[in-house]
């Protein structure tokens, strides 16, 4: 009986180192203890997060969006660029974003009449007009009122768009009425009509005229800065408000400012 019972302890403290070894204490003082997040770790949950931004923006939130992935793991941003007012409109027509960011404060008022708009919108950057040209500047355009030229092929934005409204400020401001050959739905399609050649200048944002710089030459006129243009941001109505305020905050923050200083954007006013 001794014998056995001497086996029997036995067992039991192998037992018990045993347990103790194979798996450390989560337990310090009776209560969890509980790994410190790793920086970056933001919104654990992930998922996609839905950008409507104006065409304007396509470089400077692009470059943003990675950024805003990079600090909040597991999360996509997912950008639809475009005109302003088409991206009101497809708001108003029930397109899911979390996101939306216009070209104007105009604009930015009708997503809110249209009760697409969570709360208030904020401004964060502002814009002005310049007039893009072919490299080397072919048709020695050196102001507003050289767009009325003769024989020059000139593109605008359509006046429902922000840079086209922005245009007809200026026309009010010089008394030069422009005589378009097309005016486009957003501010890119004018660009490319410029770089392509199948216009010989056209009005564009400064920050479109730098972002093409080598496909297009930039010309500054100085009624432009009577038509500089308010970018605000606001999160929409049945989104992820949690989410779609981080990336507010983010472009609020340092970070937007820096990349949208880069890219030729003015501060908010």
């Amino acid at each position: 009986m001794k014998k056995l019972a001497l086996a029997v302890a036995a067992v039991a403290l192998f037992a018990g180192a045993c347990s103790s070894s194979d798996e450390p204490s989560t337990q310090t003082g009776g209560s969890s203890v509980t790994a410190p997040a790793p920086k970056g770790s933001g919104n654990a949950g992930g998922g996609t997060l839905t950008v409507f931004a104006a065409a304007s923006l396509t470089e400077s939130f692009t470059a943003l969006g990675k950024e805003f992935e990079a600090q909040h793991s597991g999360v996509t941003v997912k950008f639809s660029f475009a005109g302003s007012s088409t991206l009101v409109q497809q708001l108003t027509n029930g397109a899911k974003a979390d996101v939306f960011a216009s070209a104007d404060q105009a604009t930015m008022d009708k997503a809110n009449q249209g009760g697409v708009i969570d709360g208030q919108a904020t401004v964060f950057a502002t814009n002005k007009l310049a007039i893009a040209v072919a490299p080397g500047n072919p048709k020695g355009i050196k102001s507003f009122a050289d767009l009325n030229k003769a024989g020059l092929n000139v593109v605008t934005c359509a006046p429902q768009v922000p840079c086209g409204a922005a245009a007809k400020k200026a026309e009010q401001d010089t008394g030069v009425t422009l005589k378009p050959k097309s005016e486009e739905s957003d501010v890119k399609q004018v660009l490319n009509k410029v770089a392509s050649g199948d216009a010989d200048a056209g009005l564009v944002y400064v920050t479109d005229a730098t972002s093409a710089a080598g496909k297009v030459e930039k010309v500054d006129f100085p009624e432009a800065a009577q038509a500089v243009n308010s970018y605000p941001i606001a999160a929409v109505k049945g989104g992820q408000a949690e989410l779609a305020h981080q990336f507010e905050e983010f472009v609020l923050g340092t970070e937007g400012k820096n990349e949208l200083t880069k890219a030729g954007f003015g501060p908010a006013q």
